[in-house]
């Protein structure tokens, strides 16, 4: 009884001994312990002044400036699009303009996309790589459209990566059988019959429900013939 009163005496004289050290140590370096307490409230409080003042802002008048450059691309003007019409900008200078804001992002799909369609390929894979999104179908098909442009550009093997890296990317019915059909073109062309007949087969085994599904046994006959010759 007495060792076990000796060893609580023990542990609470402990205690004290290190809150002691403790409270000398804050005693001893309260300015800078302030100093430093008082740099992360700031940095807090400027973030959050930041976004609300500066970001939000910024971020809604990019998108009302973005709103006639979008109105040109689905019209297919893709010129005024890109550069402004003399009195709303295009998507360069949205880029130009706003480069911190989720409205300059968009606008580097939108110019990769126009330069694609301009035969621009070059141009495009610079956009379409410096854009990212979390959207499972655009983040999607942006990747499958650097694809397509190392396509045009008669590099098959990156054409292929692209498709194949868009393919794993947020797996979807919509976007993923379409990446990988792409891909089954590229095997088909780089006369590789064996990798395009699994392409094929998976699309059929796992996405079923797709609309490449649906006449994808043709493709699959097509390249068991090739195998078979």
């Amino acid at each position: 009884m007495v060792k076990k009163q000796d060893s609580t005496e023990g542990k609470i004289i402990a205690v004290e001994e290190a809150l002691g050290r403790t409270e000398q140590f804050i005693e001893k370096n309260q300015k800078i312990i302030f100093i430093v307490l008082g740099s992360i409230m700031i940095i807090v409080l400027g973030y959050f002044g930041i976004k609300q003042f500066y970001l939000k802002p910024q971020e809604a008048k990019a998108h009302a400036e973005m709103f006639y450059a979008e109105k040109y691309f689905e019209i297919d003007s893709l010129d005024l699009a890109l550069n402004g019409d003399g009195q709303h900008i295009g998507f360069l200078e949205v880029i130009d303009n706003y480069s911190i804001t989720k409205a300059s992002n968009l606008a580097k799909y939108y110019c990769g996309i126009i330069y694609l369609k301009k035969g621009k390929y070059d141009d495009a894979i610079k956009y379409l790589k410096d854009f990212s999104s979390d959207d499972q179908i655009v983040g999607s098909l942006a990747t499958a459209a650097i694809g397509d442009a190392y396509l045009e550009l008669n590099d098959k093997d990156k054409a292929l990566e692209y498709y194949l890296k868009a393919a794993e990317k947020n797996k979807n019915n919509f976007s993923t059988p379409q990446c990988l059909m792409k891909a089954g073109f590229v095997y088909e062309d780089k006369g590789d019959w064996g990798n395009a007949l699994k392409t094929y087969e998976k699309i059929k085994k796992e996405y079923f429900k797709s609309q490449e599904s649906r006449e994808i046994d043709k493709y699959i006959a097509k390249a068991k013939g090739m195998l078979n010759q």
